[in-house]
């Protein structure tokens, strides 16, 4: 069952109906399977539906991020090539443009159902006999964040969806009786993959909540038994008075992923409710790779050993394994990882090795016990007079100072050291109340030498999108100039 904010109640069978209608409205309109349906709207059960729809329908769900804008949608389109958009009136005029350049059918549909994809399919019967499909076939096109270049899109099969969503139920321990608070977006693999998956897979309901608001989930959580979010989300929840273990007291699993969580959050968040955050890793490209044990050790600083089926190895540059504890390219296989980018050609042989493990992009340690810690991207790592610096290792000595809220550590070019340690912090009294020289102070027992920033920049916030995730690419940008010696 999925209820929304207003008390609305819709079954299983409802989804059945409504996916069904929503598969027969595109296929009269002369969709293939195999063809795409680029989506952007708000998030509503009609999402889902058209969700749902799409996997029924044999066609491949393409979502996109309601804040992406002309230039950006011009990109996406172009690249997907799709036979249909589905967007929000708002954005018609956008996407009427750019569909008469791919010829491609636009239809309309708003948070409140209103639209003419909703006006189509309520002519349709429900019953649609389901297109069978091969596992090895395209079931969404799901596009990475595209901080180093262009966006690419992600080849999500039907198998990667189905392997995801069963071991997730197993390793989390869903049943009919759970109730997921669900407040992410489901544009994103951790609300569309995640969320709806591990629901649909257990025969579980939802609480579906629009967007994130703190107060929203505490009015929900008396009813809710699990919940994902972002370490954002979680913090938020701190904020609010009202917000205590007897709130949480019908939850038994609050779950995080999709950027790193600090450890004085999950120590804070445990405090205040009784729970233990379960933190997981996963990615566009994989969904879901490793996680900490729902009964067992939750070790902080790490995200649990790989997800069963899952394999992970750390490697130097060679693709060589390396011994445990060991900082190297965390590399990823399973019947999770999805089929390769889209429309890149032979450029896609360099993303796998030999021995067909994913090259995931991010830098890690496995622990002899196979516990993995997130080091940070390979795009992020700092190498300041030849020596690696690894941004988390300080991202989490800073984070755990009374004085700091959070943190981003970022790599700058400098003409002595190649690339100097900057460290972007925001204060928790305030730009004015924190001095640098102290706070350097602080850290030198703490930190090797060259691991020390050479400059703290104190901001009020650091930039994120809209998973939460800092956006270390812009912070780069801003501060590139900071060493620059400037023109005589």
């Amino acid at each position: 069952m999925l209820t929304t904010p207003d008390g609305t109640t819709y079954t299983y069978a409802d989804a059945l109906d409504e996916s069904g209608r929503v598969a027969r409205c595109l296929s009269d309109l002369g969709l293939k399977a195999g063809d795409r349906v680029t989506v952007q709207v708000e998030k509503s059960p009609m999402v889902v539906w058209l969700y749902l729809g799409c996997l029924r329908g044999g066609f491949v769900f393409h979502p996109l991020n309601m804040d992406y804008q002309a230039e950006e949608l011009e990109y996406f389109i172009g690249n997907a090539k799709p036979a249909a958009i589905v967007c929000d009136p708002a954005k018609l005029d956008i996407h009427t443009r750019l569909a008469a350049e791919t010829d491609c059918r636009v239809l309309t549909l708003a948070a409140n159902d209103a639209g003419t994809l909703v006006t189509a399919m309520r002519e349709m019967p429900p019953d649609f006999q389901t297109r069978e499909r091969k596992l090895s076939d395209i079931a969404v096109l799901l596009y990475s964040s595209g901080t180093t270049g262009p966006p690419k899109g992600a080849k999500i099969t039907h198998a990667n969806l189905a392997a995801n969503a069963t071991t997730l139920v197993r390793a989390w321990g869903f049943t009919a009786a759970d109730t997921l608070l669900h407040t992410l977006p489901v544009y994103h693999a951790h609300g569309l993959f995640v969320g709806l998956g591990c629901v649909l897979m257990s025969g579980a309901s939802m609480q579906f909540l629009p967007r994130f608001s703190a107060a929203a989930v505490c009015t929900a959580l008396p009813v809710s038994t699990v919940m994902m979010g972002v370490p954002t989300y979680y913090s938020r929840l701190l904020s609010e008075a009202g917000f205590d273990a007897a709130l949480c007291a019908h939850m038994r699993l609050f779950i995080c992923g999709s950027a790193p969580l600090p450890e004085t959050l999950l120590q804070a968040f445990h405090e205040r409710s009784g729970h233990l955050i379960l933190e997981r890793y996963g990615m566009t490209e994989t969904g879901m790779n490793a996680s900490n044990p729902l009964t067992g050790e939750r070790r902080p600083g790490t995200v649990g050993p790989a997800l069963p089926g899952v394999e992970l190895r750390v490697t130097d540059e060679a693709d060589q394994p390396l011994p445990a504890g060991t900082v190297g390219h965390l590399q990823v296989r399973g019947p999770n990882v999805f089929a390769g980018y889209w429309r890149t050609g032979n450029a896609a042989r360099n993303d796998f090795t030999a021995d067909g493990f994913f090259r995931t992009g991010d830098l890690a340690a496995i622990a002899a016990d196979g516990y993995v810690t997130i080091a940070g991207r390979s795009r992020d790592l700092i190498i300041t007079g030849g020596l690696n610096v690894y941004p988390r290792e300080l991202e989490n000595v800073l984070d755990s100072l009374p004085e700091v809220v959070e943190s981003a550590v970022i790599g700058v070019p400098h003409d002595d050291f190649g690339e100097a340690v900057v460290a972007v912090v925001v204060a928790s009294g305030g730009r004015a109340a924190l001095r640098t020289e102290e706070l350097l102070d602080t850290l030198r027992p703490r930190l090797a030498g060259y691991k020390l920033p050479k400059q703290v920049v104190v901001v009020d916030a650091l930039p994120r999108n809209s998973m939460g995730k800092v956006q270390k690419n812009r912070l780069r940008e801003q501060y590139a100039g900071l060493f620059s010696t400037p023109p005589a």
